[in-house]
């Protein structure tokens, strides 16, 4: 299939001409699509791609979902996650144009509850530091707050004044979702009107994104939905869309789109903040948004992969690097069972989008064969050396969960009765956990998380494996295991939970009674 399908890209390439797309004959640019998207095992895919302002080409492929014969199309609704952040840096940017605010303004000044365990960084972050992620938190810190969690944004921005930093203020680059959280609440204050809304009056409706939404509140009525997968036991399989929206993450990435919708947004992006007459935000406040805020190390390893590439970095809510001598401002996004991918390079005035419904992230890689194909020749075979990175990723992920299950010490007891085990334990950070018997099976509860819900089952010693009611994308196997003073009384737990996202390592439950 790997021949084939570099087949198809040579001609995709050799059938362009140096300027539109759009006067192609777009058969073999379908097939190649298909092919790899079947070749990476996904069930559904859309594809948009604009060029020189205007959409030349856009469609679906697969299915909704797996075992499904209902057609992906352009319309079809994908969660697109943290493509969110630059629904959020583009309406600050529209804030600031209007004088009603400034991208240098401290955070306090709009939430004056903000807190962070650095005090210095709580008096001197800013919004500017929010969406370029430089408070000093480390990557997906804070996570495990909101997951699956009901908290209300401002409920997860107060729990955040209990996170550990992971450099000092400004010194290094940690991709943090909860001051998107804290962004998105900025905007609220600020326009008098929740970040959501802003968006929808902003955003959506004067730029025709009718069927895109900020929750999955509509996704039933509205129909034409992907439904996202997780990979198990190497397959596809069916979960449940998650609404982070719900969870007080809806900032950082709970906007849900299609196709069509998001080529309206790019075409905007390309031309500067303006589409048919009508300007969303200036062309100082592009430049703002696509400058960066932290530069990456250029490895030789990176320029092996990337040839050419001299730069790499983060913008406000975009990515930015180069590619063969091109600017490119790009995002991606990870959902509970969907990935996401938009890609600009404006010089080319051409915009990329892949919006796909399971855990294998493609997108990226289709866009490095677009680009290839527009600049006339091709690196290498992106889709093929994608599938392969992502399948050594899968497989070394695998035997990490294996070797944990392999650490298990058989024909061990515990040492803990259960009733000493049994009560309710505290961690500043995230609440009240409760572990107690239930029917017999001893149960553990998480009061502000009800779908992390979960049965202990004895691994070894004091150690118990933790059995989650519910399937969950990021996660399948997990300990926790309960510590004890030297009077033999348990005064608290520690959890394992191996995953790349939610980190409930970060969790130090003590028992309170």
């Amino acid at each position: 299939m790997k021949t084939y399908r570099t087949l198809l890209l040579a001609m995709f390439i050799c059938w362009i001409p140096s300027s539109a797309l759009a006067q192609a004959d777009l058969s073999s640019l379908d097939e190649y699509f298909e092919s790899s998207r079947s070749d990476w095992d996904v069930p559904g895919m859309a594809v948009a791609i604009v060029k020189d302002g205007e959409i030349v080409h856009i469609g679906g492929y697969g299915v909704l979902e797996v075992g499904s014969s209902t057609k992906v199309d352009e319309h079809t609704l994908f969660a697109i996650a943290s493509n969110t952040k630059a629904f959020i840096s583009s309406s600050i940017a529209s804030l600031v144009d209007a004088g009603k605010m400034s991208w240098d303004d401290p955070i306090g000044k709009h939430l004056p509850y903000f807190q962070l365990v650095d005090e210095v960084a709580t008096q001197r972050a800013t919004v500017r530091d929010a969406l370029s992620h430089g408070v000093g938190l480390g990557t997906y810190s804070g996570d495990v707050i909101w997951y699956k969690s009901n908290h209300t944004a401002e409920e997860v921005l107060k729990l955040v004044s209990h996170l550990e930093p992971a450099f000092e203020f400004r010194t290094g680059y940690g991709y943090s979702n909860v001051m998107f959280v804290a962004a998105g609440e900025v905007i609220g204050a600020v326009a008098g009107k929740p970040w959501d809304e802003y968006v929808q009056d902003h955003f959506f409706d004067p730029l025709g994104m009718s069927r895109s939404q900020t929750s999955t509140a509509r996704l039933k009525e509205l129909g034409n939905v992907a439904t996202p997968h997780k990979i198990s036991a190497g397959a596809n399989l069916a979960i449940g869309f998650a609404d982070w929206y719900s969870m007080g993450s809806g900032a950082s990435a709970s906007v849900i789109s299609s196709a069509h919708d998001m080529a309206q947004w790019v075409r905007m992006h390309l031309n500067e903040g303006e589409l048919n007459g009508t300007r969303y935000y200036s062309e100082a406040a592009q430049q703002q948004m696509w400058h960066p805020q932290f530069n990456y190390s250029v490895t030789p390893s990176t320029r092996e992969t990337y040839p050419g590439r001299n730069f790499n970095g983060y913008g406000l809510a975009f990515g930015v690097s180069e590619y063969r001598g091109q600017f490119m401002a790009a995002h991606g996004g990870a959902y509970d069972g969907m990935y996401s991918r938009v890609a600009m390079v404006p010089d080319m005035e051409l915009g990329i989008v892949v919006l796909t419904n399971t855990m294998k992230n493609m997108g990226p890689w289709l866009v490095y064969d677009i680009v290839d194909a527009y600049l006339g020749d091709s690196v290498r075979d992106w889709s093929g050396y994608g599938l392969e990175r992502d399948n050594r990723s899968k497989t070394a992920f695998a035997n990490r969960m294996d070797s944990f299950r392999d650490a298990r010490v058989e024909g061990t007891s515990p040492t803990l009765e259960r009733d000493n085990i049994e009560g309710t334990y505290h961690d500043d950070l995230y609440g009240g956990i409760v572990v107690a018997t239930e029917e017999g099976t001893l149960r553990l509860t998480f009061p502000r998380s009800p779908d992390l819900n979960a049965t202990l089952e004895h691994f070894h010693y004091d150690t118990y494996e933790i059995k989650w009611d519910q399937t969950h994308s990021w996660f399948d196997f997990g300990t926790v295991q309960f510590e004890s003073n030297h009077k033999r009384e348990v005064v608290g737990m520690s959890f394992s939970v191996p995953n790349e996202d939610i980190f409930f390592e970060e969790i130090n439950p003590k028992k309170v009674n």
